[in-house]
């Protein structure tokens, strides 16, 4: 197959149907085909039957197949095609644009943004965990004329990735919610993941734009560039804690404010959403409405009744920093006998991981729990070292856990989400 060259360019092609498939199974008609690649499947030999289903446009980077002339555009690579489309579109909105990265609470904070915006905006929001580089471009591609703010959430596990996505997305407002310990064999440790996280703080420096950043954190603020433009907000520091257990209750400008988040760590991301809403002139009672009106889902921070158990699950995924911080809001709240924890390995953590899960277990080990239940072979390793119960897996587990047997527990899911520990409840 020759390089073939559209009579139209990509992005016009796209303003005409303004519908994207990257799976054939889905293909609708005039849908737009990227043929994407992966380790287990090429999009290249489906590209025929995109067509066949009504796609008006394959784009193909295989200069072997045999497609109808007019209907196919071959490229070099196919995701890049799909990124620069994607930034060639995000050019045509002259709107607020706020990239979210960090190693915990991104999603969190995206939500809790997206319902404060959405008191003023009709925003275009990250949907699910859509924010790698792919999910990126394809939520830049599902804005549509009516969208007049973008919170787009960032994803990373190397350095490099960060910097990449803000080329795409093109933020003028950015949000590193923390830097913890996640994802650390992708970037080579802690410090790696510093230089990959604030490569968002990078960009926005470069192109002028905004950066808002927690003033308790003092990671962040060292991590800021000495040209940056800043809000440096001071939010956190007002916030006055009325009940932890089971959900926060905070106060604030002399409001008090009921929410359905579980643990104190969930403070930070409560800041910046009333910073960032407070500077796009949102009120304050708007923003503590939309704060308590907001519900958790998916795994994250989710709060059931169960046979009389109350459980909390944060089981979408789980890294040092965020399962210690889980764990201390957890024994914070009750400390008693009635309590039961569901932890399953961490994974990403490189030559840490041994480490990290020792010192995971040797936190938990002074808490006199009703039981205290580990899941995954990193955990497995210690069995004989600590007290609980050790499962090599999931499936194991469940074989021998049943939590309908008992009432009136507290239970904590929380792991990685390859764990997938929440599987237990059924």
């Amino acid at each position: 197959m020759q390089r073939l060259f559209y009579f139209m360019d990509l992005l016009q092609h796209f303003l005409i149907h303004l519908s994207i498939s990257t799976d054939s199974r889905t293909v609708k008609s005039g849908d737009l085909f990227f043929a994407l690649k992966g380790e287990n499947f090429d999009g290249n030999l489906y590209a025929a039957k995109a067509l066949q289903l009504g796609a008006s446009l394959v784009v193909v980077d295989d200069p072997s197949l045999s497609l109808p002339d007019g209907k196919f555009l071959l490229v070099d690579d196919v995701l890049s095609a799909l990124q620069k489309l994607a930034s060639d579109y995000r050019r045509l909105f002259d709107v607020p644009v706020l990239g979210i990265t960090g190693s915990n609470g991104k999603t969190t904070t995206k939500e809790l943004l997206a319902a404060v915006i959405s008191k003023k905006y009709n925003p275009l929001v990250t949907k699910g965990n859509l924010n790698n580089h792919i999910g990126v471009p394809l939520t830049l591609l599902s804005a549509r004329k009516e969208n007049d703010f973008f919170i787009i959430e960032m994803g990373a596990n190397h350095i490099g990735e960060i910097a990449t996505l803000s080329e795409i997305a093109q933020p003028n407002f950015g949000l590193i919610t923390n830097i913890g310990k996640a994802h650390l064999e992708g970037f080579g440790g802690e410090e790696g993941v510093k230089k990959g996280k604030s490569e968002l703080y990078k960009y926005l420096v470069k192109t002028g734009g905004t950066i808002f950043c927690n003033q308790a954190d003092d990671v962040l603020l060292s991590l800021l560039p000495p040209n940056a433009k800043t809000i440096v907000y001071e939010v956190i520091h007002q916030l006055q804690i009325k009940q932890s257990s089971p959900t926060i209750t905070y106060s604030y400008k002399g409001k008090e404010v009921e929410t359905q988040l579980f643990g104190v760590y969930n403070l930070p991301n409560i800041a910046a959403a009333i910073a960032v809403g407070s500077y796009f002139g949102i009120s304050d009672d708007q923003i503590n409405e939309a704060i308590s009106s907001y519900s958790p889902a998916n795994n994250r921070s989710e709060i059931t009744s169960v046979n009389g158990n109350e459980i909390i699950k944060d089981a979408y995924n789980a890294n040092p920093s965020s399962l210690l911080a889980s764990l201390h809001s957890f024994f914070g709240q009750k400390n008693d006998e009635n309590q039961i924890i569901i932890i399953g390995d961490m994974l990403e953590l490189g030559e840490a991981s041994e480490e990290e899960h020792r010192q995971i277990l040797t936190y938990t080990a002074p808490f006199k729990l009703f039981k205290k239940i580990f899941i995954g072979p990193r955990f497995y390793q210690f069995k004989d070292q600590f007290e609980g119960e050790f499962y090599e897996n999931v499936t194991q587990a469940c074989e021998h856990v049943h939590l309908s047997s008992y009432t009136d527990k507290q239970i904590l899911l929380k792991g990685s989400r390859g764990i997938a520990v929440e599987k237990i409840l059924h």
